[in-house]
């Protein structure tokens, strides 16, 4: 059955010669994986240099429910003011365009999710100063969606944080290994406070990111299975410090 639907391009792998699989969370489906050829002919009504890590498409496609994977018969992005031209913004896309495709695994539609997807974007692309936090705002707020978010109700002031048991504690955790101290505790209780309106109002200098942001990752991965470390993480440190 032919449908429209607009999308947010997750992750794109070479299939063949002639085509690649482009995964991509839909408004309607959900996380689904669509068979694009490879052409870049100007004449292609599909064509692969549209599926950039976070785009956001419209597309019509043959939802078939014998079929796991789908054709796109056209597709259309919508232009970006300033993500694919900016060094900061283009590596933060394209990393959490990998952590996406890593951490959303359902399919069907949910709608709350995939308008925060979209809003975040889009406040990243017309954005123009103290974006510096976004990554980290965004993960934390994810987090929500996907029924991974700390709980804050019991937090006083010195507690460690357990990322194993996703709450804080006044005691050091001794049955495992996966929490973080106070001082470290005290800053992600900020960073979970955090909008994206307000994040520049918190003071946060490279280091201090670097290591919330390894403390966020961490805590995906124990909670989300199969979830590997992230080849993008490197990249965007190391363009950051």
């Amino acid at each position: 059955m032919l449908q429209k639907t607009i999308g947010i391009v997750l992750h794109a792998l070479k299939y063949s010669d002639t085509s690649n699989i482009v995964d991509i969370y839909t408004e309607l489906h959900g996380r689904t994986s669509f068979l694009v050829p490879a052409s870049r002919s100007r004449r292609s009504a599909v064509k692969s240099v549209l599926f950039q890590p976070l785009s956001i498409v419209e597309l019509e496609a043959d939802f078939r429910t014998t079929s796991s994977l789908y054709r796109i018969k056209e597709v259309k992005a919508y232009p970006f003011h300033s993500v694919p031209y900016h060094p900061y913004k283009s590596a933060i896309a394209l990393f959490l365009a990998e952590f996406l495709y890593r951490a959303v695994k359902e399919e069907g539609e949910n709608a709350p999710l995939f308008a925060y997807l979209r809003h975040s974007i889009e406040w990243l692309d017309e954005c123009t100063v103290d974006f510096a936090n976004f990554h980290l705002v965004f993960l934390m707020r994810l987090s929500r969606f996907l029924g991974l978010y700390p709980n804050l109700e019991d937090y006083s002031r010195g507690d460690y944080f357990d990322l194993l048991n996703a709450g804080f504690t006044p005691l050091k955790p001794y049955k495992h290994s996966f929490f973080v101290n106070p001082e470290e505790s005290y800053r992600i209780t900020r960073l979970m406070r955090m909008n994206y309106d307000t994040m520049h109002l918190f003071g946060m200098n490279r280091a201090d990111r670097a290591r919330c942001l390894a403390i966020i990752h961490e805590y995906y991965r124990l909670h989300i299975p199969g979830f590997h470390d992230l080849k993008s993480l490197d990249v965007l440190q190391e363009l950051f410090d």
